[in-house]
């Protein structure tokens, strides 16, 4: 992916080593429950994650603000294209909305480290990157990029910015009020119906990060070669079936909440393939 040289976002927020992890959070836990939480957490715009483990941390293990270390040359990088990437996604989405005669509100991008405290509650980087609604913010530990190659073998810097653009595209959700209409139906209707909207929200976000790597190519030829079947391959890697089947070794459908590997995989390629917001809503189908 070509970003270097390139203006980066006014709109990160920088609280890298301002935290440390709960103690006696995930204490026992097994690699088995790390799967797990990411199954459920990985690119989530569900508050339901968050409340999760929102009263796992201990406000006492805080540590003062301002008590930062020195990055590595590879970890200020990778600050500096999430930016870039952050930067790309403003510009689009704005033109998108601006051509629907409505007003794009730019997210921020808050970088953190270990664990943070957003408006939708605490949260650790086990959980993975997340779009909080109550804040319009997106969190995102860069320590998720190095899991992005251990755990699911994504490599890759256009699988990473898939994973930026996974997460405005719930922000886009949320501005159009799709967001809104999905948590509404929760406990009004069976669990199993209630994943199956909760899949459809992460397809269509799958899809708006198609959308926005079509016309991001078209502005800035930002594409090289092997870049989209990088996102392709970290989409089918965070399928539910495949995390399901790695964590425990079975599949149960019923329990999905992202999609399969198939679908994540599909539903950003007919994006990238569209570039048009509208043009395909897994809302609308039977079988997404």
């Amino acid at each position: 992916m070509r970003w270097q040289d390139r203006q980066g976002s006014e709109n990160v927020e920088d609280r890298r080593g301002r935290g440390s992890p709960a103690r006696g959070a995930m204490v026992g836990g097994s690699a088995v429950m790390v799967v797990i939480v990411l199954l459920i957490a990985v690119f989530t715009g569900d508050n339901r994650v968050l409340q999760l483990l929102q009263n796992q941390g201990d406000p006492q293990g805080e540590v003062a603000p301002g008590a930062q270390r020195e990055y590595t040359p590879a970890e200020e990088e990778a600050a500096r294209f999430v930016s870039v990437v952050l930067r790309d996604t403003e510009d689009v989405w704005t033109d998108l909305f601006a051509a629907q005669g409505r007003e794009y509100q730019k997210p921020r991008l808050v970088l953190f480290t270990e664990r943070v405290d957003s408006a939708c509650g605490m949260a650790g980087s086990a959980m993975g990157p997340f779009y909080c609604p109550a804040d319009n913010k997106v969190y995102l530990d860069l320590s998720f990029f190095d899991e992005m190659k251990t755990k699911f073998q994504a490599q890759g810097d256009f699988a990473q910015a898939y994973v930026v653009a996974h997460e405005v595209g719930h922000h886009v959700q949320n501005l159009l009020g799709i967001s809104e209409q999905v948590h509404a139906q929760q406990g009004r209707m069976s669990k199993a119906e209630y994943n199956d909207l909760s899949v459809r929200l992460e397809l269509q976000a799958d899809y708006f990060a198609g959308v926005f790597s079509k016309h991001a190519n078209q502005k800035w030829n930002i594409l090289e070669e092997g870049d989209v079947e990088e996102a392709l391959e970290c989409a089918r890697a965070i399928g539910d079936d495949r995390l399901q089947m790695q964590g425990q070794g079975y599949v149960v459908p019923d329990s999905f909440t992202h999609g399969t590997s198939a679908q994540r995989a599909r539903w950003f390629y007919r994006g990238f393939e569209s570039g048009d917001m509208d043009r395909w809503n897994p809302f609308e189908e039977e079988n997404p």
